[in-house]
């Protein structure tokens, strides 16, 4: 008899851990598709944000009018940054690359100041850039705009498809991340359910013979989110160690939401999947346990 005990105890550690290790590998998949979808909206307001508009300021322009311009443009909603490139820098740039000096074969420096714009993402498109350029050739100091049109248009059109992409992988993953983990966890209660109909016939109540499967369901759901959790966060530290530069993209905000996520999900999809699987053994009849 205590053999039996012991056998049947370690039946069931061995599907807790079975059912543990298969939602955790579920539970991976989700965490890559929302850390995906967030890190591509960071990368498109990143992109966005370093795409340049350059001001070509009027020859007769001075640096004391040009940076009191630079301090107007920062006010602006539509600015995340500039950068201002006097003439005297040009030709400082100049000699060092040509090894002479321009301004020995001109009368005086050929070149003039610049600023150097970085637009905030909600206006990196073709509709804000027609009225902001517009707005900016108001000011007679400003000889000429030059921004990459194509390139922002480019852009836009790739991240809106990556966004789209990833959204209806996201839909899918969850439906089938549902599915594969109430196969699991339902394949863990058929086991026991002459036990759920034994409880039955002696009158506990539903919320009663539940209660044991919906704790099993919240344990299991919280060790699978944490494994999966952790396996994630290797693979971000060795994307780090790879390539610094993600940090840009891959944010602390990121991190968290995605380790937020994967453990909701977990914790949720297992205790549904348990609710739904115990309820359905309940309302069968004792002939009926024998025929599934």
């Amino acid at each position: 008899m205590g053999k039996k005990r012991t056998k049947a105890r370690n039946h069931r550690g061995l599907q807790a851990i079975t059912l543990c290790i298969s939602t955790a590998m579920v539970l991976i998949l989700l965490g890559m598709v929302v850390f995906s979808v967030l890190t591509a909206k960071n990368l498109s307001v990143y992109v966005k944000e370093n795409l340049k508009v350059t001001m070509m300021l009027a020859e007769d322009m001075t640096n004391p009018e040009a940076l009191r311009l630079c301090r107007d443009l920062r006010t602006r909603p539509y600015v995340s940054g500039l950068t201002f490139v006097s003439k005297e820098q040009v030709l400082e740039e100049q000699k060092q690359e040509l090894g002479v000096d321009p301004s020995e074969f001109a009368d005086g420096n050929p070149y003039t100041s610049s600023i150097e714009l970085r637009l905030s993402a909600d206006y990196a498109n073709q509709d804000s850039l027609k009225w902001i350029s517009q707005e900016l050739k108001k000011n007679t100091q400003v000889q000429e705009l030059e921004y990459p049109l194509d390139l922002i248009n480019d852009v836009n059109r790739t991240l809106n498809k990556i966004n789209l992409v990833l959204l209806v992988l996201a839909v899918l993953l969850s439906i089938v991340s549902f599915s594969l983990i109430n196969n699991s966890v339902k394949l863990g209660i058929y086991a026991r359910r002459f036990s759920i109909h034994t409880m039955k016939l002696v009158g506990a109540s539903w919320g009663f013979i539940r209660r044991p499967f919906m704790k099993h369901a919240f344990f299991i759901g919280v060790c699978a989110a944490l494994i999966a959790i952790i396996v994630l966060a290797v693979g971000i530290y060795v994307l780090y160690t790879y390539e610094p530069g993600v940090l840009a993209v891959i944010t602390p905000q990121v991190m968290i939401i995605t380790a937020v996520a994967v453990l909701v999900f977990g914790i949720l999809i297992t205790l549904l999947c348990s609710y739904f699987s115990v309820n359905m053994f309940l309302k069968m009849k004792a002939g009926e346990l024998y025929k599934i």
